[in-house]
């Protein structure tokens, strides 16, 4: 993403999505007292956290036992719900269904592939279902601190081991076949990325015309295989991003709201919910509304709009698809591929060819004196 001079001014930027994340398959009931478990429950906190002024919802769904559900008729009752109490949100399914352990002592795992693609069949669909690139280490819990994990359940060993040890796999075969799924069936995919190597991925695959849809990405700086908390990160991977691309941080723990106020300052997006963080500033216990509410505050501070859900849906381009790489490439504003023979960089506008004989603008004198810059004199900016 390329920075004018003007770009920090809140009213050249665009108008802040608030993602929100209320439903964390890695904590239990007694974690926190804000994790709904019955679905009266999960459906009113959607629309508690929409009225706080979220307007998108990262669903994961709870079995009444409390654990993660892995069962995609729940999601597709979830989403039946959903669509009735909060029909303006932008629904997101996450893409792991859950990797909570099934019982004590076994593996934090994502789904096999072939269940995953089921995503892609949910009714109702949901606008957008999230997706990792590239197989790597999930370690969820390595920027973990004693305070972080107090008083829960993450502080049995075995469980902390099984997210320790969990890996995110998703290599091609799982993402070809995935992004197909999804885009013919009308969901958006939402990239997950941990990394540059994976951005550089997906690149790839619009350069392939694997891909030709909006880019909406998630910076996941939670450690542990994935991004870190390092700021120069986080400011280098939003400048490797394309110009047309919608950037949202995503952090871990009390690291969130720090994060996420340098997202809102460079323009970017931001995520919240207790999935990724259970504590305030000063360690006290946080809700997910809270969260939102917060970040709805930090907004007006800087003097960032906030979207309505409709603006929301604009911003990322719900509903968008293009038909060719090259029209992808230049929606996202990304430099064109290489034609045949062509060298150096390829302009992003190319600019037109003179035809032999015809003289320069500077011979011709068509666009102001001999020697006269067509843009102006530059000398005046200095």
């Amino acid at each position: 993403m390329h920075f004018l001079d003007d770009s920090l001014l809140p009213e050249n930027q665009e108008k802040l999505v608030i993602q929100v994340a209320p439903y964390g398959p890695e904590w239990l009931p007694g974690d926190s007292d804000d994790i709904p478990v019955t679905m009266d429950e999960q459906v009113q906190k959607a629309v508690d956290c929409y009225n706080a002024g979220a307007q998108l919802l990262h669903i994961h769904v709870r079995e009444l036992d409390g654990r993660g559900s892995k069962r995609l008729s729940m999601f597709n009752e979830m989403l039946a719900r959903l669509r009735e109490a909060v029909p303006e949100m932008i629904l997101q399914v996450g893409g792991s269904i859950s990797f909570a352990p099934k019982d004590e002592g076994e593996a934090a795992e994502w789904l096999d592939y072939d269940t995953r693609h089921l995503l892609a069949e949910l009714d109702p669909k949901p606008d957008q279902v999230t997706i990792a690139i590239n197989t790597g280490q999930m370690n969820i819990v390595e920027l973990l601190t004693q305070d972080d994990i107090a008083g829960t359940s993450m502080q049995n060993p075995q469980l902390y081991k099984a997210y320790r040890d969990m890996v995110s796999e998703a290599g091609p075969e799982f993402y070809l076949e995935h992004l197909k799924r999804l885009t013919e069936n009308g969901i958006q995919p939402h990239f997950m990325l941990g990394n540059l190597p994976s951005l550089e991925t997906v690149e790839r695959l619009i350069r392939a015309g694997v891909y030709t849809g909006p880019l909406n990405l998630n910076y996941v700086a939670i450690g542990g295989g994935a991004a870190a908390l390092h700021p120069a990160d986080l400011v280098e991977f939003a400048r490797r991003s394309p110009d047309g691309a919608v950037l949202t941080i995503e952090s871990i723990m009390r690291s969130t709201l720090p994060m996420n106020t340098i997202a809102i300052a460079l323009g970017l997006h931001v995520r919240v919910g207790i999935e990724d963080n259970l504590w305030a500033p000063r360690k006290e216990r946080i809700t997910s509304v809270q969260q939102v509410q917060q970040i709805v505050r930090i907004a007006n501070e800087l003097g960032r709009d906030v979207a309505s859900a409709e603006e929301a849906k604009r911003i990322y381009r719900i509903g968008e698809y293009w038909s060719t790489a090259e029209e992808t490439l230049t929606y996202l504003g990304l430099p064109p591929n290489r034609r045949a023979g062509e060298r150096g960089v390829p302009l992003r506008h190319r600019a037109p060819v003179k035809p032999v004989g015809m003289p320069s603008v500077h011979e011709s004198g068509t666009t102001g004196t001999a020697g006269e810059s067509p843009v102006g004199d530059a000398r005046a900016l200095v």
